[in-house]
């Protein structure tokens, strides 16, 4: 079980903390920064290893107006046999306007047996801009048998709050994500499950940027890695667009490699930063 509770601000040109609260299995590392941008970057940990049945984590995190984080993980989010029950974690993002929100943890493993639930609710400003990215993958039984877990259920919801002419907020949803993957119950080698492929890549941008010509020029920058990708573009709220891109391949590095190239653009071309390198291990 764990709890954290994150708010970014702008404070002198730098983005800091301004909350932060932790409880039970979760925690941030000190931050850090990673160039001259002003951006923090901050590290969950999860000093437990691992998600187990029942496990429950909730992650709240506010990035406040023309802040900007970079949040990532330590390592691979592990989830292992869960009897009885799933594991689940709960995240809310806000991102206030102007901010900037790059999520990018390591890849979520699951193995033999396991069962997970991911929900996470997402609520940005017209201006506000996020990269989200995320690789899912089978973990490996002692007999080098793979894709052998229960049930993955990851769901994103994101919302635009805009301001009425009367002076109130609303929000109004862009895009409802809803991921099901269960191996066990299917042929996992067929071509009515994933394709025959094995992990799964995502990676969700939300940006007033974001347009037809950005999607089809982050497709094209796929076509040479050995995955299997499509795009799609959620309809224009506010000023806000979002596109979800969504790969298929067999290999956790080659899914890294193909969301790196894609993040990679976004951050040169919008934020004026290099290509990420957490250099982890």
């Amino acid at each position: 079980m764990g709890e954290l509770t994150l708010r970014i601000g702008q404070r002198a040109g730098r983005s800091v903390a301004v909350r932060q609260f932790h409880r039970g299995a979760l925690r941030v590392l000190r931050p850090h920064y990673l160039d001259q941008s002003g951006q923090v970057c901050y590290v969950m940990i999860n000093p437990g290893g691992a998600y187990l049945g029942a496990d429950l984590y909730l992650i709240d995190v506010e990035v406040e107006a023309g802040a900007k984080l970079l949040l990532t993980t330590q390592s691979a989010t592990k989830i292992y046999r869960t009897p009885g029950s799933f594991a689940e974690q709960r995240m809310n993002l806000r991102l206030g306007e102007g901010s900037q929100l790059e999520l990018a943890p390591d890849q979520l493993i699951a193995y033999r047996e396991a069962s997970y639930r991911q929900n996470t609710h997402i609520t940005v400003r017209p201006s506000s801009s996020l990269i989200m990215a995320e690789v899912i993958t089978p973990g490996w039984s002692p007999d080098g048998t793979a894709f052998l877990y229960e049930e993955l259920r990851l769901r994103n919801q994101i919302q635009v709050e805009t301001a009425h002419p009367e002076g109130t907020a609303g929000s109004t949803l862009l895009a409802l994500d809803n991921l099901l993957i269960r191996p066990t119950a299917t042929d996992v080698t067929g071509m009515a499950f994933m394709e025959g492929y094995s992990h799964l890549g995502s990676l969700i941008v939300v940006d007033p940027r974001v347009d037809q010509a950005l999607a089809d020029e982050l497709h094209a920058l796929t076509t040479g890695h050995r995955a299997y990708t499509g795009v799609s573009l959620t309809p224009s709220i506010g000023g806000t667009t979002g596109l979800v891109l969504r790969s298929l391949s067999n290999s956790t590095e080659e899914l890294n490699r193909l969301l790196g190239a894609c993040t990679s653009l976004l951050r040169e071309r919008w934020y004026g930063r290099e290509p990420l390198n957490l250099r982890k291990y």
